[in-house]
């Protein structure tokens, strides 16, 4: 005897709905990426939140302890685990989870930012929906960036990872070289599929044969 489908309830169905800023690029990502030389996806959907505290504070020490730490200076990252945090400045700073730590996936790494920020000074904004994340992977991703971006990127000056806030293509975003030759850009939704573009764009020449 056959099973009977359970139905999706409406939470699964709004989910199954959702579209990420870059989303209408995914096939144009993967046919512009060379694999080996300079590869391009979207991570969409992840656990982001904003948060302002004195980091030397009572709320900053207990934000501390949720999130694994919080960088102290320009460049520094922190965190535990899946659980990444980055320095937007003096007091403020970008927490970046998988996307299972969203409450509309069971998590609940923004509310426990929030009670652990409690009646201290301070700020917990959820930005999940503000901002997305591109992926930039192999040997050839430090020259894409190069072509529109002013930072000293060479691997003596721009770590692996580092994170600042900076401009790609003109794009605003947040810029987290993750490995030796792996980086994550966050840039707002609206400026999603701009900066997608400009990044296969700045790929294509790395698609000619004729490039070593």
């Amino acid at each position: 005897m056959a099973e009977t489908a359970v139905p999706a309830t409406a939470h699964e169905k709004n989910l199954s709905l959702r579209t990420s800023p870059a989303g209408q690029l995914k096939a144009a990502f993967e046919t512009g990426s060379v694999q080996g030389v300079v590869e391009l996806r979207e991570v969409a959907f992840l656990t982001m939140a904003g948060v302002r505290v004195d980091r030397d504070s009572e709320a900053g020490r207990r934000i501390a302890s949720v999130v694994g730490g919080l960088p102290a200076a320009c460049g520094d990252v922190a965190g535990v685990g899946e659980t990444s945090v980055l320095w937007l400045g003096p007091q403020e700073f970008l927490v970046i989870a998988p996307a299972e730590a969203h409450e509309s996936l069971g998590g609940d790494l923004i509310l426990a930012l929030t009670e652990a920020l409690a009646d201290g000074q301070g700020q917990v904004v959820d930005l999940s929906a503000n901002r997305t994340t591109f992926e930039l992977t192999g040997p050839k991703a430090r020259g894409v960036l190069e072509k529109g971006n002013s930072l000293d990127l060479h691997p003596r000056a721009f770590t692996a990872g580092t994170a600042v806030s900076t401009e790609v293509g003109n794009i605003p975003v947040v810029l987290w070289k993750t490995g030796e030759d792996s980086f994550r850009l966050f840039p707002r939704a609206s400026f999603a599929e701009f900066l997608g573009r400009w990044l296969l764009d700045s790929m294509r020449e790395y698609a000619s044969p004729e490039v070593p």
